[in-house]
């Protein structure tokens, strides 16, 4: 259990991630068009200097000598769900933010955009089982439950098995889900996932969000014994003496993560909290909406 208050700053995150979005995006384009999904065709309309242009339907502007694009109808009320990490592995941090602050502020920035486009979305809270569970929902009401319950200190800690809960939430998220993202940095992941994995991906649209500190990846270079706690476990050790075996051990951890990944058609993401998740997450919509699935981002698969 974190048992001080979370340095937390969602309004801040919220607003930073939205002015982004604002510069990256074409102001026509809506989480539908971010998901390739949840549109229906309407004709056409005047090609437009904020439009993409390879939105432009090149046989019909010839057809009608002018240049013009496809035009949808949105169908309204998506939904999504955010599995996330609330465990000991999560309440660990060597910057200004632990992982689970990173982690609040990501998801309630998200959380906000989709609620604001006039979508659903909801939250499931895990370590070795469902802490909380709130189901896709409107509105700003809803907003502020969601951000009240990631910020809530008593709601993190407990030990990490995402395997488990897998088992549960396959049952429990309603089927017309359009998309889940799973939040966590997935330092237990093995072979044992790879079936809840794969139901997962195949009943719902899946994006894997990987949250890592910079001492998840690598050890200061000090001649000297220092002590790293991760939730309640303390380990000390020699950063130089250990690094090389340390980085060795995490890169193949991380790519295992990642191969795993793209075996199951999961989309992922891998952040830094020494790293703005805002540029990073609207960089990868903007991505997803240039190319689909398919992304560019050396870091996004």
């Amino acid at each position: 259990m974190v048992e001080r208050k979370l340095n937390l700053d969602i309004a801040g995150a919220v607003s930073e991630l939205e002015l982004l979005l604002k510069r990256v995006l074409p102001i026509n384009i809506m989480w539908k068009i971010v998901l390739g999904k949840g549109l229906e065709f309407d004709g056409y309309r005047d090609y437009a200097s904020f439009d993409d242009a390879s939105d432009i339907d090149w046989k019909a502007s010839v057809r009608g000598n002018r240049t013009v694009v496809r035009k949808y109808i949105e169908e309204r009320e998506l939904k999504f769900m955010f599995l996330v990490d609330v465990s000991d592995n999560v309440i660990f941090g060597s910057t200004e933010k632990l992982k689970c602050e990173y982690i609040a502020e990501m998801v309630s920035a998200m959380a906000h955009l989709i609620l604001v486009n006039g979508d659903r979305v909801g939250i499931a809270l895990y370590n070795d089982k469902i802490v909380n569970f709130i189901v896709p929902s409107l509105g700003k009401k809803h907003f502020d439950v969601l951000a009240y319950e990631l910020s809530k200190p008593s709601n993190y800690g407990g030990e990490n098995n995402l395997n488990e809960v897998l088992n549960n939430l396959i049952k429990t998220i309603d089927k017309s889900v359009s998309m889940v993202f799973l939040v966590s940095d997935f330092v237990n992941i093995d072979e044992t996932y790879n079936h809840n994995l794969e139901i997962l991906a195949g009943l719902f649209e899946t994006i894997a969000l990987i949250v890592r500190d910079p001492l998840d990846i690598t050890l200061p270079d000090l001649d000297k014994e220092i002590v790293i706690s991760s939730g309640n476990e303390k380990l000390l050790i020699n950063p130089r003496l250990a690094k090389r075996s340390y980085e060795e051990n995490a890169k193949n951890q991380l790519d295992f993560v990642k191969d795993t990944f793209k075996n199951k058609n999961i989309q992922f993401l891998d952040l830094s909290t020494a790293e703005s998740s805002a540029e990073k997450i609207a960089g990868f919509l903007s991505e997803r909406i240039k190319g689909g699935r398919k992304t560019k981002l050396e870091n996004v698969y």
